[in-house]
């Protein structure tokens, strides 16, 4: 028992010398780990209620529980609802870029805590947790796959099962960074499958997909179809934060 205690507590002192109590911003001192400073946290904007019950894009003002948006009547998406935990600007786009293309992935944890928070309702409705996949030569350019790592993580805070090769990319994309709406449905039209081998992790279960930035909904989309196709009984999405027009300061 004495071992025990011994070893817990060097676990924890090695924790906080390889990873100390510092913004996840930028750095300055926290009272714990992984928080934002006081400089910080007002310049992340977690998405509340009220927001479209279908995509989750919030509402400017609150028109009551359930509401659709008129978006979303007149485009149904592939999925059933979408959540994110904050509106991608400022803070929250740093840290989703840092994950992204800084080889900082010890973000994803943190970061799926505000996820959870905010798709608690699908969290609660889910059988399994699927990332958006990379393409092979992105992935071996990168090493990681930042949606991954973030399903790894929200999986690890619920205990859900998550399956990374129930989804592939089928082939390489363009960047869908400077795109319009229409290119970017272009650009992921039939890219992804379920391949034979994740066919059992979908077929009769309620998907529920991950990934990092929500901005038109093109790639979610295209890997809600294909995941409907293979069989799910129904596709929620859920990332950690979603582009809103008009507030990308």
């Amino acid at each position: 028992m004495q071992m025990r205690q011994w070893a817990h507590k060097a676990s924890r002192a090695t924790a906080a010398v390889l990873f100390p109590d510092a913004c996840l911003a930028c750095g300055r001192h926290v009272d714990r780990q992984g928080g934002l400073c006081t400089q910080c946290w007002p310049q992340i904007a977690f998405i509340e209620r009220p927001y479209c019950a279908v995509t989750g894009a919030p509402f400017a003002h609150d028109f009551g529980d359930m509401l659709v948006s008129a978006e979303a009547m007149a485009n149904p998406p592939d999925y059933e609802r979408a959540r994110a935990a904050c509106v991608h600007a400022a803070i929250a786009r740093q840290l989703a870029t840092r994950l992204k293309y800084g080889d900082r992935t010890h973000l994803a944890p943190w970061m799926a805590r505000w996820m959870v928070r905010a798709g608690a309702d699908l969290l609660a409705d889910c059988d399994v947790i699927v990332p958006v996949p990379l393409h092979r030569l992105r992935f071996w350019r990168r090493r990681y796959n930042q949606s991954a790592e973030l399903a790894r993580a929200v999986g690890a805070r619920t205990g859900l099962p998550m399956q990374p090769a129930a989804l592939v990319r089928r082939r390489a994309t363009r960047p869908q960074v400077g795109l319009t709406a229409r290119q970017r449905d272009a650009n992921v039209r039939g890219v992804f499958a379920v391949p034979e081998g994740g066919r059992i992790a979908v077929a009769g279960r309620r998907i529920l997909l991950i990934d990092d930035v929500l901005t038109t909904g093109a790639t979610i989309n295209a890997a809600a179809r294909a995941l409907n196709r293979a069989g799910a009984t129904g596709v929620d999405v859920l990332t950690f934060s979603r582009v809103v027009p008009g507030r990308d300061g």
